[in-house]
């Protein structure tokens, strides 16, 4: 049968080639969709480390895995909820992506707010440090430039 001609519905040559697609495509498919299913089940993995930058007293180098592994923090700890302002757009974002230098509308804290006040008397990150040193330990950062260093 010439290629151009069209088949009758039902014809064996129709049905035999649509078993032979289904069986040659059918596992690829399956195991596409299966392994996607995998992927897409698995919650992203926060960074490592991450350096927040933008401080005239110089970067701040964090280690997550130091923070939660070794000091059992939780992610809680820092990462609040988001806002109905400001939904999050994935699992893990930066603090950057809705705290901006200057607090931009919708938000209400700014970058540096949202780790510690302008004199470093409290906030998140220096409420956690004074309560680690007045529980008796000992390699806990209380000066700003113990964890902000200058390049």
């Amino acid at each position: 049968m010439p290629h151009c001609q069209r088949r009758a519905p039902g014809s064996a040559v129709t049905i035999a080639s649509r078993i032979a697609v289904v069986s040659i495509c059918g596992p690829f498919l399956v195991a596409a969709l299966w392994g996607g299913a995998r992927v897409a089940a698995q919650a992203p993995k926060e960074p490592e480390t991450v350096v927040l930058t933008g401080s005239p007293l110089g970067a701040v180098t964090f280690s997550h895995k130091l923070h939660t592994k070794t000091y059992g923090a939780k992610c809680e700890s820092c990462h609040h909820a988001s806002k109905p302002q400001k939904p999050l757009k994935a699992e893990h974002q930066k603090c950057t992506d809705c705290h901006t230098k200057v607090a931009a509308v919708p938000m209400k804290t700014k970058t540096q707010a949202a780790f510690h006040d302008p004199m470093a008397k409290k906030g998140t990150c220096v409420d956690c440090h004074v309560q680690s040193a007045a529980k008796g330990k000992t390699k806990v950062p209380v000066k700003c430039a113990d964890c902000h260093k200058k390049a």
